[in-house]
């Protein structure tokens, strides 16, 4: 069985990692498996093939991530959020590693990658696993609280636009002309899948849901006092973490997070962030802070996680979560919003502390209410037990082996 994985964007960060985990789960159960990538970095790996060889590549590549920022100078009102057209990309169906796959695994695909036009020309089983909302909208990532994504797009919110037939109802669209309709969806969330099951895409669809996963043998406990010492934070408050790619992402919830902590007691708390942050802003909350940067590799973000006594994830809306299991993995406790992806991985008192959506008031309540915990040893394991019984890559990529073998056997293509 020879799978052939399409995965946009660095491979060492964002929804990327979650599909390479997945790749070395399922290579370890001895599957033939190979990603097909435009990832800078191929960390090493034999299996992973990247478009960009040469200068020229990367120009290429640099030019179709850009051609989306293009269009979207039609719409000088839009809002501040990611937003992809599916439209540019690089014909992988005349690869050799195309023809010698079994099955086609999408993942993430956006970044100018994948052009939705070439999938209408794969003749092989296609498995897409959905990492956020943009495969079923016009082109948001995140719908945010529109729901024009189940009616067929047009007069976009995000776009700021008053007309019925714009981007994104071309891009919708052109997604119902261009997708086989023999794919199979797999959501990574219960919350997702049900999302997916709304949309006009896909409501007459099969819709599966197969957790994200997290690699557990980079993700464990490093005692508290030795990780905190290896990162240079010489403290004895407690610490709360916060870390994302991108905090001033809107769905993020940075500003739910920065109201929830004003109730808190300045003097006991050590705040730590990771990811791209207003420096500002956080010096302007009056706590002691510890700013990371961007965290790279599994190493110091297992450090990070080892270090925090609580890591707080105030998002709006995640298809799943992936920073709350890594931290989870680590043993140390979470504290989010009750609501999206993030119901499948928080268990409520048992291994971290899920607010009432979107109550900043309750926020603080289970920040407190974790770092106070008289039980704080016993949420610490459970945490740590969750993932590897639920999330670890092993047990992902053997739902993902059942899939594929169920896939070859019904499905019969020219």
């Amino acid at each position: 069985m020879n799978i052939l994985h399409i995965v946009a964007g660095d491979l060492t960060g964002g929804a990327a990692r979650g599909a390479y985990w997945l790749h070395n789960g399922l290579k370890e159960c001895g599957v033939d498996s190979r990603i097909f990538t435009n990832s800078n970095i191929a960390l090493g790996d034999a299996h992973v093939i990247s478009t960009i060889e040469s200068k020229k590549d990367k120009a290429f590549n640099i030019i179709r991530q850009g051609m989306d920022s293009v269009l979207l100078e039609f719409y000088p009102k839009r809002k501040q959020l990611i937003f992809s057209s599916g439209l540019f990309g690089f014909d992988f169906t005349r690869t050799t590693e195309y023809k010698e796959a079994d099955i086609i695994h999408l993942h993430w695909v956006n970044a100018g990658f994948v052009n939705i036009r070439h999938l209408s020309k794969i003749k092989k089983p296609i498995i897409w696993t959905i990492r956020d909302m943009w495969p079923m909208t016009g082109g948001c990532h995140y719908s945010l609280g529109c729901y024009k994504y189940q009616t067929g797009c047009g007069q976009c919110e995000h776009l700021q636009s008053d007309k019925n037939y714009d981007l994104s109802k071309f891009i919708l669209n052109r997604k119902k002309r261009y997708l086989p309709k023999k794919l199979v969806i797999v959501a990574i969330s219960k919350w997702l899948a049900e999302v997916a099951k709304k949309s006009e895409l896909y409501r007459n669809s099969e819709v599966l849901m197969i957790s994200n996963n997290v690699n557990t043998e980079d993700f464990f406990p490093v005692k508290n006092d030795e990780a905190k010492n290896m990162l240079g934070l010489i403290t004895d408050k407690k610490i709360i973490l916060v870390g994302s790619t991108n905090l001033k992402d809107s769905y993020k919830g940075f500003d739910k997070y920065l109201d929830a902590i004003s109730v808190l007691d300045k003097d006991r708390y050590l705040l730590c962030f990771f990811g791209k942050i207003d420096h500002e802003t956080v010096k302007n909350t009056g706590f002691e802070y510890k700013i990371f940067g961007f965290l790279h590799d599994n190493i110091s973000l297992r450090l990070a996680y080892s270090s925090a006594d609580v890591f707080v994830a105030p998002s709006l809306m995640e298809a799943f979560g992936k920073t709350l299991a890594e931290s989870m993995a680590c043993g140390t406790p979470v504290v989010a919003f009750g609501a999206t992806g993030l119901l499948d991985i928080v268990d409520h008192k048992e291994n971290g502390y899920l607010a009432k959506p979107f109550d900043t008031a309750d926020l603080a309540t289970g920040i407190e209410w974790v770092l106070h915990a008289p039980n704080y040893e016993e949420l610490s394991i459970n945490a740590r037990e969750k993932v590897l019984n639920e999330f670890d890559s092993s047990v992902v990529a053997k739902q993902y082996i059942q899939l594929y073998e169920s896939v070859l056997e019904k499905q019969d293509y020219d």
